[in-house]
């Protein structure tokens, strides 16, 4: 058997053995926006983190299929632990989450116990363990706002979303120093370039990106506010993309006569110029389509959680629902 595209000879139709599947295991097929085309095609719901967490929380099938990485299975599980929880490839991890470890977060938890805590939804379970409050990109400010002004915040762990919620708020943070392998590493001086050679076009920037390349928006938010801009914006636009690329395809599909362009990441170390595959996130890209066919025809890799953390990792989240 060849678990390849069904359009070359004797391949299995992968897409339509999953519709089988989901049929079969009463499952939901979750995907981020920075997941592959083919894998956004066959989901049943496509969202950035905050649209994912609310639907893992309303879920009424058995088997919930998680195609995005382990701290956003772990979220599902979370929200309705009595679901069967898959996810395509177990190793798809997540920079951002591993630069905060449980153990040394709380111990800067606890050098400052007169904090409340907020944490950014990509963090481990354990790390929602240790907060008050979690948030996404969509809500980060709201939910800084709806604490009360002079109570002392940490925030957790992307210093640069941390940076752009102060500087949004107006409310001074303790930031942990963590940061997205793939939105730090976007050129400052390649996405000048791209806006000289194409006057006119709209920049769309996620805050997880450093201050100055911030600087550059035209619109700076979350990957569904980004692709709310292009379902508003004119028809034949051109927009410079400064988030993970697999955006991209649900922007081809809200706005399919529009330009869309990269923008590079800069290349560090000894080489010089900038790397527009460098952009990819290569834990999303790990989830393919022949690996959700065989986790669903297989019911495995499953994610479990002890009770007791999930108990604990529920609250945060809770409270971030109930705020935006």
């Amino acid at each position: 058997m060849v678990l390849v595209d069904a359009s070359q000879p004797g391949a299995v139709d992968l897409a339509a053995e999953i519709q089988a599947l989901k049929k079969s295991l009463n499952a939901v097929v979750l995907a981020h926006y920075y997941q592959y085309g083919e894998v956004q095609d066959v989901a049943d719901f496509i969202g950035d983190s905050l649209q994912l967490a609310r639907e893992a929380a309303q879920v009424k099938a058995d088997v919930i299929v998680f195609c995005g990485v382990h701290f956003m299975a772990e979220t599902a599980k979370i929200m309705s632990p009595d679901k069967l929880v898959l996810l395509p490839d177990l190793a798809a991890g997540c920079s951002l989450s591993e630069s905060a470890p449980a153990g040394p977060f709380a111990e800067f938890v606890a050098a400052h116990p007169d904090h409340t805590v907020v944490t950014y939804v990509n963090s481990s379970a354990a790390v929602k363990a240790l907060s008050d409050y979690c948030c996404t990109s969509s809500n980060a400010v709201d939910v800084v706002n709806s604490i009360p002004k002079g109570k002392p915040i940490i925030f957790a762990p992307d210093r640069f979303l941390g940076d752009w919620v102060m500087r949004e708020t107006g409310r001074d943070m303790l930031l942990w120093e963590g940061s997205c392998e793939v939105h730090e590493l976007f050129s400052e001086d390649k996405i000048v370039d791209l806006k000289q050679q194409h006057p006119g076009a709209i920049t769309l920037v996620h805050p997880e990106c450093p201050a100055p390349v911030r600087a550059l928006a035209d619109v700076i938010g979350s990957t569904k506010k980004l692709l709310e801009a292009v379902r508003a914006g004119e028809p034949n636009a051109t927009y410079v993309v400064v988030t993970e690329p697999g955006i991209i395809h649900q922007m081809q599909h809200a706005a399919p006569q529009a330009t869309f362009i990269m923008a590079p990441a800069e290349i560090r170390g000894n080489e010089q110029g900038a790397c527009t595959s460098c952009n990819e996130c290569p834990h999303m890209k790990r989830n393919t389509l022949e690996k959700l066919y065989l986790c669903m025809r297989d019911q495995s890799p499953s994610l479990e959680l002890p009770a007791d953390l999930i108990k604990r990792a529920r609250l945060p989240i809770e409270r971030m629902l109930s705020i935006g």
